[in-house]
């Protein structure tokens, strides 16, 4: 009873704080977080025509090319100051949060492939997301509401005069990414840029954070605003897509002639608008069947593709309320239903490597207990062994997801048990190789997840409640619900019921849905 009456004032006190707060964090007028007029049928249509769901979702992405190649005009000036920082012997770093950050590291890691033959080119770009790399498997709680936490991340991986920040934030309002980019323009004479998904008007009239940033002279600012994701507010979809290409085409091509830029945004716009996106009709009936059945499954791939795999699996756990990637370390192990490893990394450490072609970035801060740090990022092991260390503890069949790039042939080969697939890339690049294989990732999983029951229409029911954004999104998300059965709930008592259920109910539950359960009795 004592620790239950605890639990319940801490509940409180923590409602009680984000209400002080919350006008800086209630983004439900951003284009970024609306619901898209398109797919309010999709939960639907991944369960009964799953070729429609993925035609659906490949016009949105379609639609997302197509903007880059409009905002084309904009990158040159991007372009021409990573050639003249390189030149000059400063440092390019590349910073974000969540699905932002991985999107850096992406980008860090496939300049490494594009010049592994130049040791002394290949080290000069520095990605960082808030927590460092451990985040890429799991975001560390709370890390992106804090700008000071940005800076000093920055600060830490020797960014000083004359080197250049690239910031991505696709809603525009990300205390961590803003803290860093403003202390970027403190300390270098290179003012960095600023990459954004929302209109500057309205980003202005939300949060002040964004207002400050927006209207900050020594600051260069891109908006490249796409509209409403696919599954809403799902950002690791159309706003990350958008802002990978686009500094990866000013990183790709930042020595070489600017046409070059615009001939490959052509051909990736032709590539997408001819190729049939329903050839993952199979494999995602087999995959959600897997997991229908009591099944786990495991990417199979190598150093070529797998930063963007991984990035698309771990992203699944935060989106749709699934477990993340297991710990070694950790005692008590909940599997994660899809998990990645390299069949010719010999150990945890060179899987590591082999991952983002250099050595892990981790740190250990006080603030955050030991969730950054080096140990604990080594508990995730990507190794040959993986496979064997898993079935150890799995009740269940491990099924194998090949998914490999053929470098010669430029190519991508996809197998699952009975199902084959090759991809030919034609002259793509291999930048473009990437964001190919993200869009048709985040493809599959938003539609197998829909098989799955883990949104309504286009809503995130089953959101974790992990910052003060998401905070807001699972209250926005349950007054629409409540709304539709006629129910009319004050946001401030909507608040207090998520913080009272957030951290009560099992990972595996969907919170919005609890949400609205409480009120529909």
């Amino acid at each position: 009873m004592v620790v239950t009456k605890k639990v319940d004032a801490l509940n409180r006190a923590g409602a009680e704080e984000f209400l002080k707060i919350c006008e800086q964090f209630r983004l439900g007028n951003l284009p970024t977080e609306s619901q898209h007029p398109k797919t309010l049928n999709l939960s639907n249509d991944a369960k009964t025509n799953v070729a429609r769901a993925i035609q659906t979702i490949k016009d949105i992405d379609y639609g997302v090319f197509q903007e880059v190649q409009n905002k084309l005009p904009e990158l040159g000036l991007l372009k021409e100051k990573v050639a003249a920082t390189i030149a000059n012997g400063g440092n390019i770093f590349l910073c974000g949060c969540g699905a932002t950050g991985r999107l850096s590291l992406a980008l860090e890691t496939i300049w490494r492939h594009q010049h592994k033959n130049n040791p002394k080119l290949n080290s000069r770009i520095v990605s960082f997301m808030a927590g460092g790399d451990v985040a890429l498997i799991h975001s560390v709680e709370k890390f992106e509401d804090f700008p000071e936490f940005g800076e000093r991340q920055l600060m830490e991986l020797g960014f000083k005069e004359g080197d250049l920040l690239i910031s991505t934030t696709e809603g525009g309002e990300t205390p961590f990414v803003i803290g860093a980019t403003e202390a970027a323009s403190r300390i270098s004479s290179n003012s960095p840029f600023f990459l954004y998904c929302n209109p500057d008007d309205i980003l202005k009239a939300t949060a002040i954070r964004s207002k400050n940033v927006i209207m900050n002279s020594d600051i260069h600012k891109i908006n490249v605003t796409v509209g409403p994701m696919a599954l809403t507010g799902s950002t690791r979809m159309q706003a990350t897509t958008i802002l990978m290409y686009y500094v990866g085409l000013a990183m790709w091509f930042y020595d070489r002639d600017f046409s070059l830029i615009s001939s490959e945004v052509k051909s990736i716009l032709s590539f997408v608008e001819k190729t049939d996106f329903n050839f993952l009709k199979p494999f995602i009936e087999k995959e959600s069947e897997i997991y229908q059945n009591g099944g786990y499954l495991l990417y199979e791939t190598d150093a070529y593709l797998g930063i963007s795999i991984l990035t698309d699996t771990t992203e699944r756990s935060p989106t749709f309320s699934l477990y993340p990637f297991e710990n070694q370390k950790d005692k008590d192990k909940n599997p994660s239903l899809s998990y990645l490893y390299f069949k010719n990394s010999k150990d945890g450490v060179t899987a590591w490597n082999d991952l983002l072609l250099r050595s892990p970035r981790t740190f250990h801060w006080e603030e955050v207990t030991a969730q950054t740090s080096g140990e604990r990022l080594a508990g995730f092991d990507f190794s040959e062994k993986f496979p064997e260390m898993r079935a150890a503890y799995l009740k269940s069949k491990q099924h194998h997801f090949k998914i490999y790039f053929n470098e010669e042939k430029n190519h991508i080969q996809f197998e699952l048990d009975n199902l084959t697939h090759t991809l030919e890339l034609g002259e793509l690049n291999f930048l473009s190789a990437h964001l190919v294989l993200k869009v048709l990732m985040n493809n599959l999983s938003t539609t197998i997840m829909g098989r799955m029951g883990r949104y309504e229409s286009n809503l995130m029911t089953w959101v974790r409640a992990s910052n003060n954004k998401l905070v807001d999104r699972a209250v926005r998300y349950a007054t629409t619900l409540l709304a539709q059965k006629g129910i009319d709930v004050p946001y401030e008592k909507l608040v207090h019921t998520c913080f009272k259920l957030k951290d009560q109910i099992p990972r595996d539950e969907a919170l919005v849905l609890k949400m609205v359960e409480e009120y529909s009795k």
